[in-house]
């Protein structure tokens, strides 16, 4: 049974961070929740818990809003594909390291980054692109997080002010197993095209200017 549900775990740990990469289109992010769901109900039966019943997009049913026979043929579709599910596990002659090849290879890892203050005197709105940078091979290995920065030295938002916050997911092993890694700023000047422009008929605003960029 442990290894039942260890084998359980790597799959959902790895399916999670499917769902949390975002870059899933909507059918196969639909079809990988109702994949998600049935791997917990299983897992719940399994472990003799109680049974949630889902209607068919995966959401628990509320039962002060459905009624007694809709729960009823739920619970009862429900069981019957679980049953249906302990018998496909049953037939499956699965070798025993599978479940720790999963582990092995399941991207499982995040970096958790916390921007707490930007220091760097522009005197004009900023754009933070931060991402993780590998050196050797000169590529991005992750999405931009953005932040934009105003020209007072705040956030624009600024209900986001100690609240700047960033999980890079779908860090696997071969990404730990890299020499160095950088978490890289790019910043973006955004304003004029020169910041001593004083001339109102050749004022220009909203022009994005690269500024800098720091590593670390």
């Amino acid at each position: 049974r442990f290894q039942q549900v260890q084998s359980m775990m790597y799959d959902l740990m790895e399916w999670r961070s499917q769902l949390l990469s975002g870059t899933l289109p909507k059918d196969e992010l639909k079809e990988l929740k109702q994949k998600v769901t049935s791997k917990i109900d299983y897992g719940n039966k399994i472990l003799e818990l109680d049974l949630i019943v889902r209607d068919e997009d995966g959401n628990i049913l509320d039962p002060d809003k459905t009624s007694v026979i809709s729960l009823f043929h739920a619970h009862e579709e429900a069981t019957n594909k679980i049953a249906e599910r302990i018998k496909e596990e049953m037939t499956k002659d699965q070798p025993d390291y599978a479940s720790y090849s999963r582990m092995s290879s399941s991207p499982t890892h995040s970096l958790y980054v916390f921007v707490r203050n930007f220091v760097c005197r522009i005197g004009e709105d900023a754009e933070l692109f931060m991402s993780l940078y590998d050196p050797q091979k000169l590529q991005i290995i992750s999405e931009n997080y953005l932040v934009r920065w105003g020209s007072k030295g705040f956030p624009k938002e600024i209900d986001m002010l100690n609240n700047l916050k960033v999980v890079f997911t779908d860090l696997g092993n071969k990404d730990l197993s890299r020499d160095k890694i950088y978490l890289v700023c790019q910043i973006v000047r955004v304003g004029t095209m020169e910041l001593k422009e004083s001339n109102s008929k050749k004022y220009t605003q909203g022009l994005r200017r690269p500024f800098g960029v720091a590593g670390k």
